[in-house]
């Protein structure tokens, strides 16, 4: 694509990231302990962060503070999303890419990488080996190239809920895939997607040139930042939004999501659904700069303070990371988590237990059964949700907002979480998560404060134990 082509991609797109003021935002003296304590109210008061405040969060490195930015993430997850966690599985379509980003296993000039391109028939094979291991919420990431245009996403997300095996069924697709134009979204709305998600990659102007070549269609900065402007003009109600931590300064990046987020919420009246935060991981023919690269240490406090600054999203914390560290970052305001991923194309019926590099974007962290990481969670005293009633009912976009910010959707969270969760284990549990989830089921729908929602709720469960009866939402 030639350069003047590319610029008229972006014609019309707002850039909202202030390179310089971010800057100096990050530069300023830190704050002293009332200050950190007073946006920490805010946050805990269920209003979203300017910019400046999270800085002051950003900039809060003692660590005695950064312990209480951890307990008051804890704390507004708790009062926003209750204790469930979401559960999910990516599902890779294709890998063929125009692009060549610097890091990426799928960048076109990786000669080691194997192409491929899943036919309907494949499709259909994943699907259903994901539907026969209890998963619920796809997302499906396609590489970016002409081939994968709208009407081939639309076309796959059809074949994904046309889907059926035993009692499995797909309810909800999300999609990961390049940014459309507006006649592009909304035929892949008509198909019933969830969310769509685009990553940024890195809101830095400087490190996104670097890492992403010019005279590609990834290479225009702006036409992949007004990517998901047009995806909620086009009525798309519910959008994600992301960055690749350790592509430059997690700090910078931290003030990106939140400019991203402020942006969409302030002319949209919509902010975004989910917010992803994944770190570089080792891919075939990958190259990055390491000193951008994000300790354990600082991916918690990346996670805590979206958290505090952006209290109504669902946060996604991806099989990139491995088990023990997820298990300690999602106590810091996760709501989401992917498992039982393999991200090979192919690999949910193809791949043994050894990850095949050749056929992968990169390398993940925990390739756990998504029963192992559901008896965890139980263990951990979560509830796991594959809950999709707000994106049936209409509970997306606006409405979505009305109800996350109060805090309102624990009302319906929690009892559908359990439903759900009830199908899991009655239909695709093992034994030992079976006995450990009954036992969770049993005591967190006990604690349901409404008498009449509890009433429904145990009416609800003994259909699905015993009467055999699915799909059972608030």
């Amino acid at each position: 694509m030639c350069a003047m082509a590319s610029l008229t991609l972006s014609e019309g797109a707002v850039d909202f990231v202030d390179d310089a003021r971010l800057s100096v935002l990050l530069a300023a003296p830190r704050p002293d302990r009332q200050r950190v304590k007073d946006v920490m109210a805010r946050s805990l008061a269920k209003e979203a962060l300017s910019v400046e405040e999270t800085a002051c969060l950003v900039a809060a490195d003692d660590p005695a503070l950064v312990e209480e930015i951890f307990d008051a993430a804890r704390v507004l997850k708790r009062s926003v999303y209750g204790n469930r966690i979401v559960l999910f599985a990516p599902l890779y379509v294709g890998n063929d890419c125009v692009n060549d980003c610097t890091y990426c296993g799928f960048r076109r000039s990786n000669t080691g990488a194997v192409r491929r391109t899943l036919a309907p028939s494949e499709i259909v094979s994943q699907v259903t080996a994901l539907e026969d291991k209890g998963h619920k919420r796809l997302i499906l990431v396609f590489g970016e190239h002409p081939r994968y245009d709208a009407g081939f996403i639309a076309d796959c997300v059809w074949t994904v809920y046309a889907t059926k095996s035993g009692r499995g069924e797909i309810r909800r697709v999300n999609i990961n895939a390049a940014p459309l134009d507006h006649e592009g979204y909304r035929a892949v709305k008509a198909a019933g997607i969830g969310t769509y998600q685009i990553f940024q990659e890195t809101y830095n102007h400087r490190a996104y040139a670097r890492v992403h070549p010019p005279h590609t269609r990834k290479g225009d900065y702006l036409y992949r930042l007004d990517g998901l402007s047009r995806a909620l003009e086009a009525g798309c109600d519910d959008v994600g939004i992301g960055a690749l931590f350790g592509l430059y300064d997690w700090r910078f990046e931290v003030l990106g999501l939140v400019s991203h987020a402020l942006y969409l919420q302030g002319r949209y009246g919509v902010g975004p659904h989910t917010i992803s935060f994944p770190r570089l991981r080792p891919a075939l023919g990958a190259r990055f700069d390491n000193r951008w690269l994000v300790s354990d240490d600082d991916l918690k406090r990346v996670v805590a303070i979206l958290r505090l600054a952006v209290p109504y999203t669902g946060l996604i914390l991806t099989a990139r990371e491995k088990a023990e560290l997820r298990r300690e970052v999602m106590r810091l305001g996760v709501s989401q988590i992917d498992a039982g991923s393999r991200i090979e194309i192919g690999g949910y019926t193809e791949a043994g237990d050894a990850q095949m590099m050749e056929r992968e974007q990169f390398c993940l962290g925990d390739v756990r059964s998504l029963d192992e990481v559901i008896r965890e969670l139980v263990a951990d005293g979560y509830i796991p949700s594959f809950c999709t009633a707000c994106y049936r009912l209409g509970r997306t976009g606006e409405h979505f907002m009305e109800f996350a910010i109060p805090g309102f959707i624990r009302r319906f969270c929690t009892p559908n979480a359990l439903t759900t969760f009830a199908e899991y284990l009655a239909d695709y549990a093992t034994e030992e998560t079976r006995a450990a989830g009954g036992r969770v089921l049993c005591e967190a729908a006990s604690r349901v404060e409404d008498v009449a929602l509890q009433s429904q709720l145990a009416d609800r469960l003994r259909r699905i134990s015993q009467g055999g009866e699915r799909d059972l939402y608030f």
